[in-house]
Order: structure tokens, then sequence, then C-alpha cells
């Protein structure tokens, strides 16, 4: 299965919606695709919604921290929302959440921004 990557705009929020598996074949796809949402739009948080994330790997861990990084240049923020238990696991274990928020449904995590 592939990676699908959806992305819309809500006020100065990029929304990530990702299905499938996010493994070192998709990786590189989606951080062209959010860096270029990022010096384009002019948005300063990132909403990444895993609800329908299968699989992730390491590779996806690196391109979901560099964003972080990115946002944080920006002086904004990253919620992650709608994660799945495995994926939750992965985040657990790498220590991602000691950074990233994580927030129960995509429009709560808008609302934690002020979007909503």
């Amino acid at each position: 299965m592939s990676l699908n990557i959806g992305m819309e705009i809500r006020n100065d929020v990029l929304c990530i919606r990702l299905s499938g598996e996010l493994d070192h074949h998709a990786a590189d796809s989606l951080r062209e695709q959010a860096t270029e949402m990022l010096e384009s739009s002019g948005v300063r948080h990132i909403v990444l919604n895993l609800e329908n994330l299968t699989f992730m790997d390491s590779s996806g861990l690196g391109v979901i921290l560099g964003r972080y990084k990115h946002v944080k240049q920006l002086h904004g923020e990253m919620i992650v929302c709608a994660i799945s238990p495995p994926i939750k696991r992965l985040f657990d274990m790498s220590g991602l959440f000691k950074i990233i928020r994580l927030e129960p449904t995509e429009e709560y995590a808008l609302e934690r921004l002020g979007v909503a």
C-alpha cells in the first residue's frame, strides 16, 4: 500500500492528513510537499492527522521531526491527532510526544490553535 497525502490550509494552519504507509519510499514525497506548503503559503502551524496511517518507519519519524523543527523556526506549533495505537506506540518509543502535542481529533487540535 502506498501513502496518500491530503493537505488543506485553514488560516495559518497546514492540515496534513495521511493514509496508508509512511515508509522510506514515501518519506521524500511527504517532505517535499510539506516543505513547499510551509514555504509558499505563510502557514505557521501543522496539524498532522494520522487516523488512517497504517504503518510508519523511522524515515517517517524523521520527516515529522524535520517539519516540527521547521514550524518551530516560524514560531509555530505542530499537533498530532487521531493517532492509531501502533503509530502512537512508535511515537512514544521515539520520545516525540515530549515535544509534539497529541490531541484526540483534528477539530480539537484546530481549536487549540485558535482556528475552528
